[in-house]
C-alpha cells in the first residue's frame, strides 16, 4: 500500500466537499460534515498542522463508502 498523502484540515475539506459532504456544525475546534448518504466525516481543525494519517486514511474510507 503507498504512502498517505499529508493533508492540512483546509485540504481535508475542500477534498471532502468535491465529494459532496456539507458542513452541519462545529463543536470547539471539530467541524462536522454530513453526506446525503448519511456518512458523517469529523474533522480537526487545528492551523498550520497536518492531520494524522489515521483520520486522513479513515476519511479516504467514509469517501469510497459514498461512491459504493
Amino acid at each position: 500500500m503507498s504512502r498517505l498523502p499529508r493533508l492540512t484540515a483546509k485540504q481535508a475539506v475542500l477534498l471532502i466537499q468535491k465529494y459532496g459532504f456539507v458542513f452541519m456544525r462545529q463543536t470547539g475546534s471539530h467541524a462536522i460534515y454530513r453526506h446525503k448518504s448519511g456518512i458523517r466525516i469529523t474533522i480537526p481543525i487545528h492551523v498550520n498542522k497536518s492531520l494524522h494519517p489515521k483520520i486522513v486514511k479513515s476519511m479516504l474510507d467514509d469517501i469510497k463508502k459514498t461512491n459504493d
